[in-house]
């Protein structure tokens, strides 16, 4: 009897490099980098060895997920890269990084982080605003993190600067476990 075949599923999350204040972030970065390699998904990531991306990126190698790290070249230093990924790749800038983050992910899960984190989120938004990819966008919601997002893009369509089907265009769940069942739902359909 054949085993089910588990097609590739690739995660790429979008996570702060500090870990925040409350250690409820990390815990829930720590949960979902393991939830991701139960369900069998891949990990890509900035590369970064800080923060929450190091604690997300170690929790899903010690679960035994494949993760892939990106980081552009200036960057190594500063975020000291994450050794013993199972592939990192370096890039010229971080506008490379980005499109590799983009082209290597089948969904975009955000978790929380700073203005690099709304920078990536904000992009990828706006590219699937103007049809460049149909890809799912999802916030995790740790401790009403993603709410600020969720009222800065309902009050831009209020002064008239978006249109209201943005909001369809990324959706926000509860918590990890809900993010992860999200996640399960979209790659079986």
């Amino acid at each position: 009897m054949n085993e089910p075949v588990i097609k590739s599923y690739s995660v790429t999350v979008f996570c702060g490099s500090s870990p925040g204040v409350d250690p409820a972030y990390a815990a829930a970065a720590r949960e979902f980098g393991a939830g991701l390699a139960k369900q069998q998904m891949e990990l890509v990531f900035g590369g970064g060895n800080v923060g929450l991306m190091g604690i997300l990126a170690g929790a899903a190698l010690e679960a035994g997920a494949r993760v892939t790290g990106i980081i552009p070249d200036f960057l190594r230093q500063r975020e000291v890269e994450f050794h013993g990924l199972s592939e990192l790749i370096v890039t010229d800038s971080m506008h490379t990084r980005k499109r590799r983050l983009f082209a290597l992910g089948d969904v975009f899960v955000v978790l929380p982080g700073g203005l690099g984190t709304y920078d990536e989120t904000i992009e990828i938004l706006t590219w699937k605003q103007l049809g460049r990819h149909e890809k799912p966008i999802i916030l995790c919601d740790i401790l009403g993190w993603a709410q600020p997002f969720a009222a800065m893009v309902a009050e831009t369509i209020k002064r008239g600067f978006a249109k209201p089907s943005v909001q369809n265009m990324f959706e926000i769940q509860p918590d990890v476990s809900a993010t992860l069942a999200r996640l399960a739902a979209l790659r079986s359909a």
